[in-house]
Formats: C-alpha cells, structure tokens, sequence
C-alpha cells in the first residue's frame, strides 16, 4: 500500500491502495463518486470515462499511481447547482435510456467539444467512437452534443453583437 494524492473535481484527496488498484476503483470505493461505472473492465465501453487533464481516460485500466493530472467526472461539472451544457441538453434531447453508459457519452462528449467546440457530424461520430451504448441512443447523443453546439455558437454570437 502507499499513499496516492489525487487531484478530483478540484479538490484534493489522499488514499492508501495499490499503486495497480485501477482508478474507477478508488472514484468509487473509496471517494464515493458513481458517476464513472464499471462496464466491461477492458477499456472497451466507455461507461468508466473520466477526463485526465482535457483527455477522456478509460478509469477502468488506468493504474491510481500513474495519474498526475487533474481529474474530472461527472459529479464535477455540475457548478454551483447548475448543470454543465451537456448534462442539460442531455435531459432536453432525452438521451438516456437505461442510462448506464450516460457517463462515458457525457464525458467523451465534453472532452470533444473541449478539443473542437465546433464538430461536424462526422467528427462527432468519430470522437464518439468506442463509447457503447447497448440502448441505441446514438441519434439522441448526436443530436445532444449538437444543440451544445449551437447554443454555444448563439451565446458567443450574442456577447459580440
């Protein structure tokens, strides 16, 4: 055991595990958050998606001693009790089914749009790629992840005006 210092949603926390103990464990075991899920455990599905400085990071494989950076899940982008763009047009396109795989979607999503605020359908498709869902809801994800776009576009055309 040794102690692991990680940086999570801004604030600091210090846990004694392995240093192999895969992250999504130590999210949730021991910080207690439930938005990183376990899936497949093979880094094939997305559902235990974090964002590692800007970059969405299979949780699941992802050694708690080789993280340096900040660490972003979906309890964090929620800012003082208001949804992130993507948690609301996620409600407003009724993009979950199941929801299980919705963590991964989201936060794939949000380093896409970190990346290339302005995607096309195809880069959207592309970026999405690799994060399942056994529900189907690919269109509803899409069509989320563009209104984001285009109420992003409206909000920065409204500040220059």
């Amino acid at each position: 055991m040794s102690v692991v210092s990680l940086r999570v949603n801004g604030a600091l926390h210090e846990v004694d595990v392995e240093a192999s103990t895969p992250l999504l464990y130590v999210l949730r075991n021991d910080l207690g958050l439930r938005g990183p899920r376990f899936g497949c455990g093979l880094a094939q599905c997305g559902a235990c998606t974090v964002i590692i400085d800007g970059v969405a990071t299979r949780s699941c494989v992802t050694p708690v001693g080789q993280v340096n950076g900040e660490i972003t899940t979906l309890e964090g982008l929620a800012k003082d009790g208001k949804l992130h763009p993507l948690q609301q047009a996620w409600i407003d396109e009724q993009v979950p089914q199941c929801g299980y795989c919705q963590n991964g979607q989201i936060m794939t999503a949000k380093a896409l749009l970190d990346r290339n605020p302005n995607p096309t359908d195809a880069e959207i498709r592309e970026g999405m790629e690799g994060v399942l869902c056994r529900c189907m809801t690919y269109y509803r994800i899409q069509a989320a992840i563009k209104r984001v776009v285009r109420s992003t576009a409206a909000s920065a055309e409204e500040a220059s005006a």
